[in-house]
């Protein structure tokens, strides 16, 4: 049987206090499962945005998508992690990736690093997350037990041993960093090669004792009655695009509401996706999806 869905919005927009709160109420009456704050420069910081998330509503759980690594001290992360859970009630969901952005690093005045010394950082900060929130020593204690449940997002073979050793959500994006890019310019993969992504992830991860929730993040959707032109827009800002490459890619979502439930169930019938996340700016347009497949 597969895992039933779940629906996360990645809030990345600041506000006012009862802004914020308001924001947070409108996507629980909407039916969201998640919450969720990311961890980018010029937006909110993502632990004290969940506690307020927290303060404000009752059933979502509150996640982090995904806390840059490089941004983070492994001990200092462990007290971040165990506070907010305690403070939201015990709804917390961690999730962790290298960062992409060398730009952001630069402003913070952190080293980058290469590929491989950023997927070195992350693990010895997942190790040591599991070291020290698993002692019955460490103070503040986490709500949770066995622990607060870890999503990683990311790509490359290292990551994605990395996610089937540790992770309880293995994130997928549907994108790659275009080359060269310090700013954290994505391009979107092609539906086969996000296929191959999945199954790669799904070999590494054999040996589980409890399979890991699948999750992909959502980049657009689009509620129209014409998918052509409602893609073109963002045809003519990618070379070599097409519009009938660019409606079969998965990180899109487009067509009428029944079309769009449609995707969704495709999309977890072949590749496994269970758990998907939209941006803020979709969290209006695909609140009539949620409320259709929530809990199915």
């Amino acid at each position: 049987m597969p895992r039933p869905f779940r629906f996360g919005v990645n809030l990345l927009t600041a506000a006012p206090a009862e802004g914020w709160r308001a924001k947070c109420r409108r996507a629980e009456e909407l039916g969201y499962d998640v919450i969720l704050a990311p961890d980018h420069l010029g937006m909110p910081a993502p632990f004290p945005a969940l506690v307020a998330a927290a303060e404000a509503t009752e059933r979502p759980r509150l996640g982090t998508f995904v806390l840059n690594a490089g941004f983070w001290n492994p001990t200092l992360l462990a007290r971040e992690v165990a506070t907010t859970d305690a403070l939201t009630g015990g709804r917390l969901e961690l999730g962790l990736g290298t960062g992409y952005v060398g730009s952001e690093h630069e402003a913070a005045g952190l080293p980058f690093g290469s590929p491989r010394e950023r997927v070195d950082h992350l693990r010895r900060t997942v190790e040591e997350l599991d070291r020290l929130l698993g002692s019955p020593d460490h103070q503040p204690r986490p709500v949770q037990k066995p622990r607060v449940p870890l999503l990683i997002g990311g790509n490359g073979e290292r990551m994605m041993r990395l996610t089937a050793q540790h992770a309880d959500i293995a994130a997928f994006t549907g994108a790659r960093l275009a080359p060269g890019s310090t700013t954290g310019q994505l391009l979107p993969v092609r539906a086969a090669e996000l296929e191959e992504s999945v199954a790669r992830y799904l070999r590494l991860a054999e040996g589980r004792e409890e399979p890991a929730e699948l999750n992909l993040l959502l980049q657009t959707v689009a509620v129209t009655d014409d998918r052509e032109a409602a893609v073109r827009p963002l045809v003519e800002r990618v070379p070599g695009a097409t519009v009938e490459g660019a409606l079969e890619l998965p990180i899109l979502l487009i067509g009428t509401v029944a079309e769009i439930v449609a995707q969704v169930l495709a999309r977890r019938e072949r590749y496994g996706f269970s758990y998907l996340t939209v941006l803020e700016p979709y969290m209006e347009a695909f609140a009539p999806v949620v409320a259709e497949l929530s809990g199915r």
